[in-house]
């Protein structure tokens, strides 16, 4: 997982970012059916912990957030939330336990991830069966696009094509359970397989 330039750093800890997160991302993510209520809930890439902030609102049972800038962590333990907020790269998430989490988010951090497939492996290895997923992500072209207008110098090997992304959450044994599409970002919610019945 890759650090965020400081152009991109200043604008994801913006007002302006903090607004479309309250205003926009988070009513949709309630109209695709994503609740956090009573469930341990895990955030890759938690930033400066506004999304914390949001998620926290809704009672869940836990909360433990990862990134990979000490800097970020440390704006988000200023907020002074119930939660735990942990230095771990996505791709190797080694305090967390396999099968310990409810509900994975992930508010646009595979394109700084170069090996974007082994966070989404991680993903799936710590989600309970029947555990959900929730990912937010640009397309490949539009992820080129922001660069060549604002110079955020995202890693090329983790520009990838949405259908690209889609395919491997599939093959890592996701169900999807919604998905859409705005302004060039993907939207998904998924769940894995529940555990068979007992005989």
């Amino acid at each position: 997982m890759t650090r965020l330039s400081d152009r991109e750093y200043r604008a994801m800890n913006s007002g302006l970012r903090r607004f479309l997160q309250r205003r926009y991302e988070f009513p949709l993510l309630r109209r695709m059916g994503v609740t956090f209520t009573g469930k341990d809930v895990l955030e890759i890439g938690c930033g400066s912990g506004y999304a914390a902030h949001l998620i926290l609102l809704d009672a869940p049972k836990s909360y433990v957030g990862v990134d990979v800038m000490p800097e970020q962590l440390a704006l988000a333990r200023r907020r002074g939330l119930a939660a735990e907020f942990r230095l771990e790269d996505a791709t190797h998430l080694a305090s967390v336990p396999s099968a310990s989490i409810d509900l994975v988010v992930v508010f646009g951090i595979l394109h700084h991830i170069p090996e974007w497939r082994g966070a989404v492996a991680e993903c799936r290895r710590v989600l309970r069966p029947g555990g959900e997923i929730y990912i937010e992500e640009p397309d490949g072209g539009a992820l080129g696009w922001f660069d060549s207008i604002f110079g955020w110098g995202h890693p090329r090997e983790a520009r990838f094509w949405l259908r690209a992304l889609y395919a491997e959450l599939e093959s890592s044994g996701f169900e999807q359970l919604g998905r859409t599409w705005a302004f060039g970002f993907g939207f998904y919610r998924g769940r894995t397989a529940r555990a068979a019945p007992p005989f």
